[in-house]
């Protein structure tokens, strides 16, 4: 079990990005253990011992996976994220536990896996969930995708790509982990920062302003002046309108993985 750096101060983060991914499950347990009423907290420990005493798949779908399916009503939408996360950790969910609960699950399900796999998965073998959600539009996964799993397992291309998406989608660079370290002196980084930011100047339309400081951390500005680019005063937020980038396809789970279903991101739960 991995984790890494420091809990947050609010690990159920509301609307958290990757706050859950680098928050250590034992402060998330504190953390719900103190703050769920006690209704909630009665429902939850059940949950946890359940998924503790019966893990791996039973039937068509495991008590635990009803749980996570659950935890929004029995928790409430600011920590149903945390709950899910533990309940996973609880039923030692594996690769393709959590490739069954992605590829099946609500956006919500989807996320709490997104948030557990730095904690539950050494390997690289998750690798086609977190490709899934980069290749959605929905700025929760986004943010979830790019936590500590996808800085430690995503190759260069595909992390570049991650970056550029955020700007697309406007996810701030500040969920992005390991966004320092793997930046530093990525010349190729820089390049197509600097060719996006051309382009969307050319186009009329505003240069994020998170390219800028994505660029300063590559320690390559002296590649470009922004400013020669564009009015300082037009860096904005990303245009939801902006293509996406083509990201490196990868094949969702081999054989006996469950198929995608018809529509991949549905409703929340």
């Amino acid at each position: 079990m991995t984790h890494p750096h420091a809990a947050p101060a609010t690990p159920e983060a509301e609307h958290a990005g990757t706050t859950l991914a680098r928050t250590p499950l034992d402060a998330l347990h504190s953390h719900l253990d103190t703050h769920l009423e006690a209704s909630a907290r009665a429902w939850f420990r059940r949950a946890l011992d359940e998924a503790a005493a019966h893990p791996g798949t039973h039937g068509p779908i495991s008590v635990w996976e009803l749980r996570l399916a659950e935890a929004g009503r029995r928790c409430g939408s600011r920590y149903a994220d945390a709950a899910r996360v533990l309940i996973l950790r609880a039923a030692r969910a594996d690769p393709v536990s959590l490739a069954r609960v992605y590829f099946q699950g609500t956006a919500e399900e989807r996320r709490a896996v997104l948030h557990a796999l730095p904690h539950l998965v050494s390997g690289p073998d998750a690798l086609p969930l977190v490709e899934d959600a980069l290749r959605t539009h929905d700025t929760r996964l986004l943010a979830a995708a790019v936590g500590p799993y996808a800085a430690r397992h995503l190759d260069a291309h595909a992390w570049r790509h991650a970056v550029l998406k955020c700007l697309f989608a406007g996810v701030p660079v500040d969920e992005v982990a390991g966004l320092e370290q793997r930046a530093r002196a990525d010349a190729e980084l820089a390049r197509m920062l600097v060719d996006y930011a051309t382009e969307r100047t050319a186009a009329g339309r505003p240069v994020p302003r998170d390219l800028q400081r994505v660029l300063t951390l590559t320690d390559l500005t002296a590649l470009t002046d922004l400013t020669a680019l564009a009015d300082p005063a037009a860096l904005t937020t990303a245009d939801p309108d902006a293509p996406t980038p083509h990201l490196h396809r990868t094949d969702p789970p081999g054989a006996g993985s469950p198929r995608r279903p018809a529509h991949p991101h549905g409703k929340e739960s």
